[in-house]
């Protein structure tokens, strides 16, 4: 679906042809049914006429019957052909476009949410050629794509079926017409085919260079509307912190300028618009009530033709016009098509060039990780890894020659803001895109990487505890074990809601409880390679005990790398470590030791402010101050 006509048929050339193919066959019948009806209506249409200008003829010996059954046999076939094909045709190709569409928006779900994590790379990689607003290519353009190329389409089978039947009857009422009397009988429908011929490409070649102005505003309009929307959505999901920093007159600053875009386009649209809808109203004119109607003139004239014949030759030329000018008269939703398609293409081409990531970012930058599986005893190793930024003459601002985490160990990576500590995590979880180095995983091992801020979907508290699995992969009870041992047991009788008081989840859970659900997802999984990137940021000091605590008793053998802003990491409410080594970024230089036990907090309160000289009266405290100076022996 790289290119236009690829994408055009796809959907017939699917797992669901027979479903396509269908509905345009009942398409194309019913078309060409309703250009057999343009003739009747055109033979009507002079039937009528006639019946109009013979009604005082003394022959007419019935002149009233005549004019009523004539009108109502023209008003019958205008139902037939307006209500009845035509509505119907409507309703199918509205069920094509549906069908149509749900299909593509299903290709691209299924392309961009694969297991590549195609969709983070292409918006990831924005600056190296990605596409820009994926959500309205995904949505609007895919629909306007669709809907456009079934205009498109019906409108040249009209032409097609069109010509065949009007020429035919075209045909059926030639004659001599003076001055071609070398054409014979086939003078007037020549006379007919030069008119037309004259008339509709010059016509038709104004509307397509009005049409090209078009596709280039739709475009931009289109990167307009969905970099304002974007800009939208962002301020919901940060509303609070505009809030909280009184940032509205920055952020209404920042919409004013995003807006004008979409001002200034869209007046250049409708200007362009205005233009051509004049341009259509006088070729409608010309053509119905000119070019229609001189043809026939000539033979009228010199009694070739009776008046009955001349309306209906006009009625058909009218009608032969009006299915050529379909481009003239759809142009504007062929612009719109167009510049629809190449938006969609583009998204493809975006997901095709990502499917390779390393591939994909070496066209800005180096990027030459290579990740790599060895038995779980080893755990996990880094070798010789280096971390940069995009550009080919980017040095490493992180770098590292070997790391390696046992099975059951926990390590604190520390680090002042800004050192690299999340990018190391995302390069070993192959979600940074710059660097080179060897990640070589634990076979068969779960990775859970839990970040600082957690964003809720809108479904069920169940689905949100059993992420990245299904539902039906736990069980009820399983599920409702893990959020009480989490500290959520109060949402229990919940489990199955996706809403509590017309509230998502993520609206009715506070950041600290979301942190918690992530802990129930952990016991849920049972990851052996877990990543902790500031995950206990929103939690208070007993909250983080608790945290640690809950996977420290059931995950045993886990691998935990954790990144957190203290310099000291939690201990458990007994006083024992929960991490064995500390990786510190310092100078650009990752390295891993062993963690130094520290004392309890209240200790070292009392080393930091002793006593200004012996107490006499409290001997409990000399002794403490013995057992804590045996201590600090003891460590050295």
């Amino acid at each position: 679906m790289r290119g236009f006509w690829g994408l055009m048929r796809a959907y017939w050339f699917s797992n669901r042809w027979p479903e396509a193919w269908a509905l345009t066959v009942v398409i194309a019948l019913l078309t060409a049914l309703s250009s057999k009806a343009g003739v009747w209506f055109a033979i009507a249409s002079g039937e009528l006429v006639n019946s109009i200008a013979f009604f005082h003829d003394a022959a007419n010996v019935s002149p009233l019957t005549s004019l009523l059954s004539n009108a109502g046999w023209l008003v019958l076939l205008v139902i037939i052909k307006d209500v009845g094909i035509t509505g119907t045709r409507t309703l199918v190709s509205a069920t094509l476009h549906r069908k149509w569409r749900g299909w593509l928006n299903g290709r691209f779900n299924d392309a961009l949410l694969d297991a590549n994590h195609t969709h983070f790379h292409a918006q990831n990689g924005a600056d190296a050629g990605g596409p820009d607003n994926i959500d309205q290519r995904v949505q609007e353009a895919i629909k306007g794509m669709t809907g456009g190329a079934i205009g498109l389409a019906m409108g040249v089978l009209g032409v097609a079926t069109s010509l065949f039947f009007v020429g035919q009857q075209l045909l059926a009422t030639s004659t001599e017409v003076a001055g071609l009397e070398f054409l014979g009988d086939y003078g007037s429908v020549v006379l007919v085919l030069v008119a037309v011929a004259a008339y509709v490409p010059v016509s038709t070649w104004v509307a397509m260079k009005l049409g090209g102005i078009l596709e280039r505003l739709s475009v931009k309009m289109q990167q307009a509307e969905g970099s304002y929307r974007g800009e939208l959505t962002t301020l919901l999901r940060r509303s609070f912190h505009v809030a909280a920093s009184r940032g509205e007159d920055v952020q209404k600053a920042m919409h004013g300028r995003l807006y004008q875009d979409i001002d200034t386009t869209w007046g250049r649209l409708n200007r362009i618009n205005a233009g051509y809808s004049s341009f259509e109203l006088v070729y409608n004119f010309i053509g119905a009530r000119i070019v229609a109607y001189g043809p026939g003139l000539i033979p009228f004239i010199h009694n070739k033709v009776d008046l009955k014949g001349y309306i209906t030759g006009a009625e058909l030329v009218n009608s032969l016009i009006s299915q050529c000018s379909w481009i003239i008269k759809e142009m504007p939703a062929i612009a719109t098509l167009r510049a629809n398609s190449r938006r969609v293409i583009e998204l493809a081409e975006a997901i095709e060039n990502v499917q390779q990531p390393a591939d994909f970012y070496r066209q800005t930058g180096h990027s030459e990780f290579s990740y790599t599986h060895q038995n779980p005893v080893f755990g996990l190793t880094i070798q010789h890894l280096e971390l940069m930024q995009k550009g080919a003459d980017a040095a490493p601002f992180v770098t590292t020659e070997r790391l390696r985490f046992r099975r059951g160990e926990w390590t604190f990576l520390k680090g002042e803001s800004g050192s690299g500590k999340t990018s190391l995590i995302k390069a070993i979880n192959g979600l940074w895109p710059y660097g080179r180095g060897t990640i070589v995983f634990p076979e068969g091992v779960k990775t859970f990487y839990a970040a600082q801020e957690v964003k809720l979907p809108p479904v069920s508290l169940k689905e949100l505890v059993c992420l990245p699995d299904t539902p039906d992969d736990h069980s009820d009870t399983k599920a409702a074990a893990a959020l009480h041992r989490a500290g959520l047991g109060e949402f229990i009788e919940y489990l199955a809601e996706g809403t509590r008081d017309n509230r998502s989840w993520d609206q009715i859970l506070s950041g600290g409880q979301k942190q918690k659900l992530i802990v129930a997802r952990i016991l849920l999984q049972q990851p052996g390679l877990l990543f902790l990137d500031e995950a206990t940021a929103a939690l208070d000091p007993e909250g983080k005990i608790a945290f640690h605590q809950a996977i420290k008793d059931n995950c045993p053998d886990v691998i935990v790398i954790s990144v957190m802003h203290e310099a000291i990491p939690p201990r458990s409410a007994s006083g024992e470590e929960f991490y064995h080594s500390v990786l510190a970024i310092a100078d650009g230089v990752a390295t891993k030791k062993p963690l130094v036990p520290t004392l309890p907090r209240e200790i070292t309160t009392i080393l930091a402010n002793p006593p200004a000289r012996p107490v006499a009266k409290a001997p409990m405290l000399e002794d403490g101050w013995a057992r804590i100076t045996r201590m600090r022996l003891r460590q050295k």
